[in-house]
Formats: structure tokens, C-alpha cells, sequence
């Protein structure tokens, strides 16, 4: 029968009509559905090799950061991978998950330098910068307000615990990917191995500074390694040369004789850095105050010399610069503060005081209780934010005006100085960042207990509307610090007298505004009426007035307190 020709008797084909809805062969084609699945697990190991690269290569400075160093072949990654590649699965999961916590660890040490190079032109120490947290936290409830700060914290904590969680499924997925393509990752890995010794052969560089044999994650860790062990061997010299000090057993009598009578203000002037004198635009506005204050000083018969002190800080840590001046130490970093805090170093503080001056500490800033600080300089007066007696606004982070500190210090210490000079140390604030809103000069008469200055804030501009532009921002840091030289310009014209001797000075440059690579250098000036002061640091090479020009001595910070006590000793 034609309809069965070809097939056996009996045996009839049977043409099945498809039911609807019923599955297709696919004849080796993907399905819709696993070849979505498909791209999203191809996806997936992409965004994880990136984000494990990102943390291989990715620079510990935004000064170095650029497209060229994300794509550089890091050693680490081709160590990693080859030693994963021949473990057996339970022991290279857990090698994967150690990897990637050491990685995300890795990562989040790198943004930490980031920030710390942008503002303190340093990287992270491990063992001594956890310091510098509590005084960011500070800057930004100034800034923010407290609860917009909680929140932040709560955010940097969740992001950090998000990095190594997600560095920690990025290695375990990549491990896996590799196992299952044992073959074609053994080449790549071989292929990258070569492509890398050749490149650090040769020093094939895809940019200036970028080789692409790159080896910076390993770099970075033994140099965190090396930073550890460093701080660690520190303390013990550090103890010595704090013990090792020339005038530790000085008589009174024999110390700062060429002051006797004066009142001694040292004045430390916030984020007063060589910046504010050389910059063009910030320059252009403080060299003109320094030269007409100059001026109106000389007219007063009050003359100055200045000169540049090299500070240990930069952009923040002003309580390292306050000890290195006042020790004769260079403390550049928590654990010598600490150090220098527990030991019986004598201080310029403790000189006057052995020399029979009242010591006076006038430190707005503090806000809490600082008993290892007074335990340490041991002041006879000693006034914080909470017990100066201030009722006016704050000003951001600056608890009060320059001008109320300094006004406060005349009414209550240098007026009633007759019978015991006072030798006082004053932090000023008004130019701290984020130097908006800012102050203005009242009526020395009208200052009273600071409410004459209530209008002011709210004149001024709010700082989250100030850090959104860059020259903003240099424009407040120039006109708060204008406003804080001219306090005390303003100050020692108003009270000034025989018995009076200024030394200002910055503690360290700004942070934001100040370039990277810039010096550490802040400018210092001696003010006094009495001529014979400023004759004994005529050997000194300091230049005349209060502007230090390019010229200008430049010592480091340590050193100059015992020049002072040297030149002032007979």
C-alpha cells in the first residue's frame, strides 16, 4: 500500500499531532530562561573580577588614581589564583574566604589613606590615627548636626561590613568559576604569569607611574606591616629622649629672667598655614591685613619679627603641634602624645611656672574633661568651652569667637596680673574648618559674656552650602582666618603694653585647601612693646613684622622651645 511503502508489515508510522503547550526539542539551543540565567551568572563573575581587581589595583592616594591602574595585571591576583586552582574543594573555599576578607580588610585600609592623604597629606597608621576618628566626628555633628552624623557613622559601618562581605562571595565565586574550568583558567593565569615578568622586565608602563606589572596590594600591606612594627619599636626611644632634656633640673631662678614682669601669651592660631601667605587668592587678602597690622602696630610703638616653624601635622592633629611647641618634641603622632602626656617632660608652661609665672590654659575647644592633659601641663587656671563663661552662639565647629577667648583672658587673668605675671597658652578656634558661618570683630567694651555676638551665625552662609565649591571653600578659610589675625592684631593694639609679649603662631596648614606635597611650614611672630625682647632674638635671623616673606628662617617645631628658653634664660 502506498501509504506504508518502506515499512515493515505490521508496523505503521504514527503521526502525532503536537498537543499545545507541550515542550520542543531544543536541539541543543539555549531556552529562553537558562539563557537569561546564563548571562546573569557570566555577569555576576564579571562584576566579581572587577570588584576583586578594583581592590588589587586600585591607589591608596586620589592623586593617583586614573583609568590606567585599574587595568595593570596584579601579581597578587595571579598568586591568589594559582594557589586556588590546586587545592581541593573544602580547603579552597576556605582559602577563598580568607582571601577575600584579607582583601576586603586590604580595600577598606586604602580608603582610609584616600581620606587621610586628602586632608592630613599622610596615610592611615593602624596602631596611632584612631585618634583623628573622634576629631572628625566632632567636625562633621558641627557641620551636619548630630543626628545627620549618627546616621553617616551607621552607613560607613554598613558599607564597610558590605565590602567585605562582597569581596568574600567575590573570591568564593571566582574560585568556583575557576575549578569548573580547571583547563582555561590554568592558561590564563600562565598567559598573565608571562605577560608580567616580561612587563617588570622591561618596566612596560601603561602611564607614568602606572607599570603594569603591578605589585601595589603587596606593597601596601608590608608597608602597613612595617608602619606596625615601627610604632611598636618607637615607645621605647621615644621614653629616652623624653628623660634626655637640658633643662629638666633648671633652677626657677635661672629661667626666663629676660621676661620677668611680662605677661607671656602663646597663641595658637587654627589652620594658620604658610598656604594663607602664598597662595595667590587666600595671599592676596592676608598679606595686606599682616602688612597694615604691622603698621598700625609699629605706630603703637609695638614691634614684631617673624620667621616659619615646620610643624609634625598637617591639616589636623592640632594637639600634636601644641605639645611639639610646648616639649621640645617632635610629636607627630598619638602614641608619643601619649607618651608625652604620662611623662614629667618639662614644658614652656612648666618653665614660666617654675619661674614663678601663674599658668593659664584658655582652650575653647575642649568640651569634655581632659585630666591626663591638665595632670600633664598641671596650669593653675585652666577654661574650656564649658567654664569660660561663654553665653553666646557657636559657629559651626568653633565653640566661640576668637575674640571672646582672648577678651576673656584679659578681663580674667592679664588685668589682674600686678602682683604674679601671667604666661597663658590659647587655642583659637574661628579658624577652624569649616570656617563658615564666621565671626566679625565687635567693640572690645561690648564683648561682655559673648551674647553681642547672637546675630552673627545666622548672617553667615551654612557650611554644607559652602563645601560644595572649591573656591567656596578656600574663600571661607581665607576670610576666617583674616577674621582670626585681626583679632589679635586688634587685641595687642587694645591692651598691649611694657608688660606684654605675643607669640602667635599656626599649628598646622589647612586641611582641603592645601594642596598634596606641600610643606608643613606655619608662620610665627613674636610681638612685644618692650624693645629688649625682641633685641634678644635679634640673632635669630627673623624678619621684621608680622608677614614672614619667602626668605624667612624656617626651624622645625621641636626646636623652638628651647631657643626661647635659651635666649630669654639671663
Amino acid at each position: 500500500m502506498v501509504g506504508n511503502i518502506g515499512l515493515p508489515l505490521g508496523r505503521r508510522a504514527r503521526h502525532r499531532t503536537p498537543v499545545p503547550g507541550a515542550a520542543l526539542p531544543d536541539f541543543g539551543l539555549p531556552r529562553p530562561g537558562r539563557r537569561r540565567h546564563v548571562v546573569a551568572s557570566r555577569v555576576l563573575t564579571a562584576l566579581a573580577a572587577l570588584l576583586v581587581l578594583f581592590g588589587l589595583l586600585a591607589p591608596d592616594d586620589l592623586s593617583s588614581f586614573s583609568a590606567a591602574a585599574l587595568v595593570r595585571v596584579p601579581v597578587e591576583g595571579l598568586v591568589i589564583g594559582a594557589f586556588l586552582l590546586v587545592l581541593p574543594p573544602r580547603p579552597r573555599r576556605v582559602a577563598a574566604v580568607l582571601a577575600g576578607l584579607g582583601l576586603g580588610l586590604l580595600t577598606l585600609m586604602k580608603a582610609l589613606d584616600t581620606g587621610f592623604y586628602a586632608t592630613l597629606e599622610k596615610p592611615f597608621d593602624p596602631i596611632y590615627d584612631w585618634s583623628f576618628f573622634h576629631a572628625g566626628v566632632e567636625f562633621l555633628a558641627g557641620q551636619i548636626g548630630n543626628a545627620a552624623t549618627i546616621a553617616a557613622l551607621i552607613g560607613a559601618g554598613l558599607l564597610a561590613v558590605a565590602v567585605m562581605v562582597l569581596m568574600v562571595l567575590a573570591m568564593l565565586r571566582l574560585s568556583r568559576v575557576a575549578a569548573g574550568r580547571r583547563t582555561g583558567a590554568t592558561r590564563v593565569v600562565a598567559v598573565l604569569a608571562v605577560v608580567w615578568i616580561v612587563s617588570s622586565v622591561f618596566g612596560v608602563e601603561l602611564a607614568p607611574g602606572q607599570p603594569v606589572a603591578a605589585q601595589s596590594a603587596a606593597a601596601l600591606a608590608y608597608g602597613d606591616l612595617r608602619q606596625v612594627g615601627a610604632d611598636l619599636r618607637d615607645q621605647r626611644p621615644f621614653g629616652e629622649v623624653a628623660a634626655d632634656d637640658a633643662f629638666r633640673a633648671t633652677p626657677g631662678a635661672q629661667l626666663l629672667n629676660g621676661l620677668r614682669g611680662k605677661n607671656v601669651v602663646l597663641t595658637f592660631v587654627e589652620s594658620y598655614g604658610r598656604i594663607a601667605l602664598d597662595d595667590p587668592v587666600i595671599g592676596a587678602k592676608i598679606g595686606p591685613t599682616l602688612d597694615a597690622g604691622t603698621a598700625e602696630l609699629r605706630a603703637a610703638g609695638i614691634g614684631a619679627k617673624s620667621a616659619f616653624l615646620s610643624s609634625s601635622t598637617f591639616g589636623g592633629g592640632s594637639w600634636l603641634a601644641h605639645s611639639t611647641v610646648q616639649s621640645g618634641m617632635w610629636i607627630d603622632n598619638q602614641q608619643r602624645y601619649n607618651d608625652l602626656l604620662a611623662s614629667d617632660r618639662l614644658t614652656l608652661g612648666g618653665a614660666f611656672q617654675r619661674a614663678g609665672w601663674r599658668t593659664v590654659w584658655d582652650v575653647p575647644a575642649h568640651t569634655k574633661d581632659w585630666p591626663e592633659g591638665q595632670k600633664f601641663y598641671h596650669p593653675d587656671a585652666y577654661y574650656d568651652a564649658r567654664s569660660i563663661g561663654y553665653h553666646g552662639p557657636g559657629y559651626a565647629y568653633a565653640t566661640m569667637p576668637d575674640q571672646f577667648s582672648l577678651s576673656m583672658l584679659q578681663r580674667k587673668e592679664l588685668a589682674n596680673a600686678a602682683k604674679q605675671p601671667v604666661m597663658a597658652e590659647v587655642d583659637l578656634v574661628s579658624s577652624h574648618a569649616p570656617w563658615s558661618p564666621r565671626p566679625w570683630l565687635v567693640d572690645w567694651n561690648q564683648v561682655g559674656d559673648g551674647s553681642v555676638f547672637n546675630p552673627q551665625p545666622a548672617a553667615g552662609e551654612a557650611p554644607e552650602s559652602v563645601w560644595k565649591d572649591p573656591e567656596k571653600i578656600r574663600e571661607a578659610y581665607r576670610d576666617a582666618t583674616d577674621y582670626s589675625l585681626k583679632t589679635v592684631i586688634s587685641f595687642v593694639k587694645q591692651y598691649g603694653d611694657e608688660n606684654t609679649v605675643l607669640v602667635f603662631l599656626g599649628d598646622h596648614q589647612p586641611p582641603v585647601v592645601t594642596p598634596q606635597g606641600a610643606v608643613h611650614d606655619v608662620p610665627i611672630t613674636i610681638v612685644a612693646k618692650d624693645p629688649k625682647v625682641l633685641d634678644r632674638i635679634a640673632g635669630w635671623g627673623w624678619q621684621d613684622g608680622l608677614h614672614p616673606g619667602a626668605q624667612a628662617p624656617i626651624w622645625k617645631m621641636d626646636s623652638f622651645r628651647d631657643r626661647f628658653l635659651n635666649a630669654f634664660a639671663h
